[in-house]
């Protein structure tokens, strides 16, 4: 176990409260996987832990929950609980408790109701270590309660199928059968958070396959033709045919358009390097099967990498033209960059000077 993590456990039980660590973090170390999302779980009020975590950085999330805030590790400590009522697949009247017992069986699957102690003992109580042997993944209790409770639990299960490269239990499988249309209820937002775990898992394109046998992503709305993987979420998504609405930010629409781009273009040459930068073009690359390390070089290569590395200036190409302001400047720019790009010309201001006062014809 982490020492960081043990100290936050002793300060909840040198309090004269219970600590464990549950959930991902415990099946991970379990596999030999490193995560950063620690859940810890208590019988202390979200009042005794704010006051237990008094001097540390901590936000107090929905229903009571806190969130330490850490450079390294995303810390939840949340007070043993049972839910009493969902709304849209989200809890929205909850009790605290005071048991361990019921705070297990309140979980989704076995393997993720396994908790350690601050010693590092693993408790079990739902067969959680033995399904991890045998690599199933299993509800616990009634499926048919879990699964109407939270219809995200269903993709919640397919996402560790692939990620894990598990198996489904017969149950699971057979629901998913009877009511995979009960995915289109859960929010966009909550899908994405899925859907891009599964993206960034190397075991992606044999998983997509599998959703899409099962017509898993008809139902998400989800289209691709071919999917090759690479460890970039936007090359991953410029793959797919998504939904209007799903929830991606200005920045990640406008990579994954960009990286569209380049892999419609077909090939990474100086004017995709110039135009797109290295980043988007080692993504692109690496898809298109282009060796990273040439692309990075010839990028190094580029005579320059922007606009601004242009060693002439709009004002200085009026002064030339004898012109007004004008849309022209623009043009003679771009021109320059290609012919500089392409080692046509130089990007020495005489140098240039010299050529724009050599075809004033072609603008003027």
């Amino acid at each position: 176990m982490i020492e960081e993590l043990k100290d936050i456990l002793l300060k909840i039980i040198n309090s004269g409260f219970e600590a464990y660590i549950v959930g991902g973090y415990v099946r991970d170390y379990i596999l030999g996987k490193k995560t950063n999302d620690i859940d810890i779980c208590t019988n202390a009020l979200p009042k005794d832990l704010t006051t237990i975590f008094a001097d540390e950085n901590v936000k107090v999330s929905a229903y009571g929950s806190i969130k330490i805030v850490d450079n390294k590790y995303n810390i939840d400590i949340t007070t043993y609980r049972k839910e009493l009522k969902y709304t849209e697949g989200k809890p929205t009247e909850i009790e605290y408790i005071k048991d361990l017992e019921t705070d297990i069986k309140r979980r989704d699957f076995t393997i993720n109701a396994l908790y350690m102690d601050k010693d590092g003992n693993i408790i079990d109580k739902v067969g959680g270590l033995e399904d991890l042997k045998n690599k199933v993944i299993k509800v616990i209790g009634n499926i048919e309660d879990k699964f109407s409770e939270d219809p995200l639990r269903i993709l919640r299960a397919l996402r560790l199928k692939i990620t894990l490269g598990f198996s489904l239990d017969d149950d699971i499988i057979e629901y998913i059968h009877n009511n995979k249309e009960r995915l289109a209820l859960i929010s966009t937002t909550r899908k994405k958070e899925e859907i891009n775990k599964m993206l960034v898992s190397p075991n992606v394109v044999e998983g997509f396959k599998y959703l899409q046998d099962l017509q898993i992503l008809e139902i998400l709305g989800i289209k691709y033709q071919n999917l090759q993987y690479s460890d970039d979420i936007n090359a991953m998504y410029a793959q797919l045919d998504i939904p209007e609405d799903f929830p991606l930010t200005k920045e990640e629409k406008d990579n994954i358009r960009q990286i569209k781009e380049i892999l419609d273009y077909g090939k990474i040459d100086v004017g995709i390097l110039f135009n797109y930068g290295l980043y988007l073009a080692m993504v692109a690359g690496d898809l298109l099967g282009l060796d990273k390390k040439k692309i990075s070089e010839d990028y190094q290569a580029l005579p320059l990498k922007n606009e601004q590395d242009l060693n002439i200036n709009g004002d200085e190409i009026l002064d030339i033209l004898k012109i007004e302001p004008s849309k022209i400047v623009k043009d003679i720019e771009e021109h320059l960059i290609l012919l500089i790009l392409n080692g046509k010309l130089g990007n020495e201001k005489e140098i240039l000077k010299q050529y724009i006062n050599e075809n004033k014809g072609l603008w003027l």
